[in-house]
């Protein structure tokens, strides 16, 4: 069965970004004029996901009121003639089915996966961090499809030089890597030391997941600040079943800092066919 679900984990107090995520969730901080949590939902869409769960938590209500329907706005821009933005404010949490699950005490990502375990049901499901901004949609539809295929979880690789391997989940695959950049994978370490790394292939924000991992979840003990961590449930499924990676090419952009926020709001307005152009005189004179 091919993963249709989606779960974007959302609960983060994304200190980071303090002050402005003191009102503002960093998930609502806009790439441009759309939220990157928006453009999260846009990728799973573009790979043939239709029903969305926000791992949220009560302390973010800005992340549903995004997703409320704002009929007082629309007629305002109706009435000024903004029709195509009041087309795209209706069909925002309309083109897609959204529903919300909780996680209110931060205990790790495979925490915030579990508990989205009753919205997802007894299926394939998709994880996208919503740190990591994907170029399109191609590297999940592509995981979508090698998980129906084999019948197991699958996760997104990127290749990194080796002095970088030690700041991430690393597989030890089981073999090379096929013509589509495939491969299967035996286990995983995370952040092992750049001289006992199995390969340079790390694990990025994407995942195909069989249901099988939220009982693994709850087998995994938890590590230091109490957190369960993904890997954990994950390197139990690579023991026990077929798993396997992908490595794409795919642009990617690493949001979870200013830094990597402001470079993707860079180069993405640099593409944009509204304003790409004037921007990129106004910053070739500035430089």
């Amino acid at each position: 069965m091919r993963a249709h679900t989606a779960v974007i984990p959302a609960a983060g107090m994304g200190t980071r970004f303090l002050p402005a995520t003191k009102a503002v969730p960093k998930e609502l901080l806009p790439i441009i004029d759309t939220p990157a949590l928006q453009l999260i939902i846009d990728e799973a869409a573009g790979a043939g996901i239709d029903h969305v769960v926000v791992v949220t938590s009560h302390a973010k209500p800005a992340i549903e009121a995004y997703f409320a329907e704002s009929p007082e706005v629309v007629a305002k821009l109706r009435s000024t003639g903004r029709n195509e933005v009041a087309d795209h404010l209706e069909r925002i949490g309309r083109d897609m089915r959204i529903t919300f699950a909780y996680q209110d005490v931060a205990m790790g990502l495979g925490h915030a996966v579990g508990c989205a375990r009753e919205a997802v049901g007894d299926e394939p499901f998709a994880v996208l961090l919503p740190d990591e901004i994907m170029g399109d949609s191609s590297l999940l539809a592509q995981m979508c499809d090698v998980s129906a295929a084999t019948g197991g979880s699958v996760v997104g690789l990127k290749q990194v030089p080796r002095d970088e391997v030690s700041a991430y989940g690393v597989i030890d695959p089981a073999g090379p890597l096929d013509a589509d950049g495939v491969v299967s994978v035996r286990t995983m370490v995370e952040k092992p030391p750049v001289a006992e790394a199995p390969s340079e292939l790390i694990i990025i924000g994407r995942y195909v997941l069989t249901p099988d991992v939220f009982d693994k979840i709850e087998r995994v003990q938890p590590g230091a600040g109490g957190e369960i961590q993904l890997t954990d449930a994950l390197r139990m499924q690579a023991e026990n079943g077929p798993f396997h990676g992908v490595l794409s090419g795919i642009r990617r952009y690493d949001t979870g800092n200013p830094l990597g926020w402001l470079t993707a709001v860079v180069e993405l307005a640099l593409d944009d066919e509204r304003i790409g152009s004037q921007f990129r005189t106004w910053l070739h004179d500035l430089l």
